[in-house]
């Protein structure tokens, strides 16, 4: 893997696969133009073991790739290359990512969102990678950003899908529509029995006065 390269390969290598999404990009007008929505936000990959980093920053008009940043991130995802291939590789992503052993910190809609973009670009991010690092380093460097940048709008929509499923279902963090349509039905119910119940203690109170002596 890419711990204890010489970290100009590895900027080199970067701006390779930099120069590789921006072309694409400009092929790609609608995606650019949602990508400029993410602008000023910075998206983490961060691999534990062996120890590397890699920094996403959209712009109005292009992307940057950095291997260092000392500055605010929107979302990191943290774990080992294993945690990243395995979720690379894996034939339902969202599930991996929600039960696997990679950490996701900060916002995750915007994480979601370039994941629709990129994942939707014509873009090897392979070969950039390969040509700078050599086969078996660029792979794995490529499977990494893969899995955390480029899920795609398939993986996206799963994600959110079973995010929601387990608020509602497992974490019952959140109620359901029809949970919350019930519970205003219950209330107003409630109210109702309430305002008859005043009203029969209103009429109690007018007879007790009524029959004192």
């Amino acid at each position: 893997m890419a711990a204890g390269l010489d970290p100009t390969l590895i900027t080199a290598a970067l701006a390779a696969l930099e120069a590789a999404v921006n072309q694409a990009l400009t092929l790609d007008p609608a995606a650019q133009r949602a990508l400029a929505r993410l602008a000023d936000r910075t998206f983490a990959i961060e691999c534990t073991a062996p120890v590397f980093a890699v920094y996403l920053q959209p712009g109005a008009e292009r992307v940057r790739l950095l291997g260092y940043h000392d500055g605010p991130v929107t979302t990191r995802v943290t774990g080992t290359a294993a945690d990243f291939t395995e979720l690379a590789s894996s034939s339902d992503p969202a599930a991996t990512l929600i039960n696997g052993n990679l950490a996701l910190q900060g916002d995750s809609a915007p994480l979601i969102e370039l994941q629709q973009i990129l994942g939707n670009l014509d873009l090897d991010w392979e070969a950039p990678l390969v040509d700078a690092l050599g086969d078996v380093t660029g792979h794995q460097l490529a499977e990494l950003l893969r899995a955390g940048f480029s899920g795609g709008r398939v993986v996206s929509r799963s994600l959110l899908r079973q995010l929601e499923e387990f608020i509602h279902e497992e974490a019952r963090l959140s109620p359901s529509r029809l949970e919350v349509e019930d519970f205003y039905a219950d209330v107003q119910a409630l109210e109702q029995r309430v305002e008859r119940l005043q009203s029969r203690l209103t009429r109690l109170r007018k007879r007790i006065v009524q029959a004192a002596p």
